[in-house]
């Protein structure tokens, strides 16, 4: 029982750090979207910030999708929890729906080209960005609570 309680720990404490790296990102993401919707207006000078939001926004939602909520559901598995599968189904699907709202974003903003012809448009888009990451991060974090918080205490 203790070399899996070891095994364990070795094996999940990793997952620590993708998060907490993961959580960093989503800091600088959040400074960066309320530095841009603080501007109110906007010139092609800002162009470049506005690019540089729309890569931390893919960054940040694909560490999510192909690292983050990966480990969590491997976890979940290995710990035989059927409560925290359930959880993860449930909330995908809605987080999900902000994915498809980010990526839209980007192809809205992506490039000089896109931002410059859409500038008037971005106070608006970035409020609605806003909102639905507001959303996406409270399911995030009821994830991480619920399924690695709880699966961390067992592997102390």
């Amino acid at each position: 029982m203790l070399e899996r309680c070891k095994t364990a720990q070795e094996r999940w404490g990793g997952v620590h750090e993708i998060i907490d790296r993961w959580l960093e990102q989503r800091r600088q993401l959040i400074e960066a979207l309320i530095y841009l919707r603080e501007r109110g207006e906007f010139t092609p000078t800002d162009t470049p910030k506005i690019q540089a939001l729309c890569e931390m926004l893919v960054d940040y939602v694909s560490v999510g999708h192909f690292n983050v909520y990966e480990q969590l559901a491997l976890e979940a598995k290995d710990f035989e929890d059927d409560k925290a599968l359930v959880l993860l189904r449930e909330l995908l699907p809605q987080i999900d729906s902000t994915t498809e709202v980010a990526i839209e974003f980007n192809d809205k903003y992506d490039t000089k080209d896109h931002c410059n012809d859409q500038l008037e448009a971005l106070p608006f888009s970035l409020q609605a960005l806003s909102v639905v990451m507001a959303d996406r991060f409270q399911h995030e974090d009821q994830l991480i609570k619920e399924l690695h918080e709880a699966h961390s205490e067992k592997t102390a």
